[in-house]
């Protein structure tokens, strides 16, 4: 999973993107100080895996991954060119989804593009700037495709659809609220690959007085809440300072650090489980002496496929899957003994995966 941190600039985003990734990319208080995105990689945080890899004593113990592309800072005319928008838009388009930093903290010492803190009028910005950047594919798109249309009319349809969905980002609207007609427009909207068909996660970057309550008494996060809902988005609460302070210690000082903040999870936790959720990804798990792991499947992944996240032959050659809860798995001990109790399946092509599954695969190629 790939996800694309963006925002306006003097935003937080570099500051977030180096606790999540712990990556040390260059943050600083002027605009555009992230030329070209960086990348980092966080490990998908997982108190099943630890379980498990002592149970079986395994060599190596493996967490899922999500990498960062920390994007830099869009302004009004992006799509246009300014601020180097053009070069920092096409990064966009590589990420499997969009988590939007909104300044919801005042602070003197940090200046804002726009003189003053309004969230809603942030998002819409961004927002803008990335239909334009999408019209302007659309435009070029339409024109091609209706010079073919008229020698081929199996492309009416498309021709069609073009339209409906031009006049939809004239009206101020994102490509992930259009709704195709079948599953055929669906594809060829996916196909397109717009900005504004990824789904999106609005991180709202707070001081930290406002942790404690999540937000709850900051006008700024309500109104992003608010936005949100209406738009099919999540929306995390963060202090981007804090969780730099937070990657800077040990997992059992980060521990009390959080709870002396009053805080049950991190950042970078509330992130997880917001885009897992908004991209409806869960976990299974593979163990044993060598390694244990976790592998990303999305919901409704079936059984050969998930082998296949593993390598092509095990789905190729899959013949069954050997499957058991892993609490169930923790509970009895080891594989044997929740065997003797029944609580292991050998499980079908058709079998549907789901979270915590610990499965041992069967194939022959």
């Amino acid at each position: 999973m790939k996800l694309g941190i963006v925002g306006l600039p003097n935003v937080g985003k570099s500051t977030l993107f180096n606790s999540l990734t712990k990556a040390g990319a260059e943050s600083a208080n002027y605009p555009f100080c992230t030329i070209d995105p960086n990348v980092g990689v966080a490990v998908v945080p997982d108190e099943r895996l630890k379980l498990l890899g002592d149970m079986y004593h395994s060599k190596k113990v493996t967490p899922a991954v999500i990498e960062f592309v920390d994007i830099a800072g869009l302004v009004k005319g992006a799509s246009k060119g300014e601020g180097l928008g053009n070069q920092f838009l096409s990064h966009i388009r590589e990420v499997d989804a969009v988590v939007h930093v909104v300044r919801c903290f005042e602070d003197s010492n940090v200046v804002h593009v726009d003189g003053s803190i309004d969230p809603l009028r942030d998002i819409e910005t961004i927002d803008l700037e990335l239909i334009f950047s999408d019209l302007e594919v659309l435009e070029r798109r339409i024109a091609k495709t209706g010079k073919a249309a008229r020698m081929d009319k199996t492309l009416a349809g498309e021709a069609a659809l073009l339209d409906a969905l031009k006049s939809h980002l004239e009206a101020g609207k994102p490509a992930r609220n259009f709704e195709p007609e079948d599953e055929d427009q669906a594809a060829l909207l996916a196909s397109f690959n717009l900005l504004t068909s990824k789904p999106v996660i609005f991180a709202a970057n707070v001081g930290e007085d406002d942790l404690a309550d999540d937000g709850a008494n900051n006008q700024g996060v309500k109104a992003v809440r608010e936005f949100a809902a209406g738009n099919g988005s999540e929306v995390f609460v963060i202090c981007a300072q804090i969780e730099q302070e937070i990657a800077e210690l040990d997992e059992d000082e980060r521990a009390m650090f959080l709870e002396d903040l009053g805080l049950s999870q991190s950042g970078l936790e509330k992130l997880i489980k917001a885009s897992y959720h908004l991209l409806g990804l869960h976990s299974f798990l593979t163990a044993g002496e060598d390694e244990t792991r976790a592998w990303t499947i999305k919901l409704g992944t079936k059984a050969p496929q998930a082998a296949g996240k593993i390598h092509t032959d095990f789905e190729r050659g899959f013949i069954k899957a050997e499957v058991v809860n892993y609490q169930d798995l923790l509970r009895e001990g080891s594989l044997a003994a929740a065997r003797e109790k029944g609580l292991v399946g050998m499980e079908g092509k058709d079998y549907v995966v789901k979270d915590g599954d610990v499965i041992l695969f069967r194939f022959n190629v």
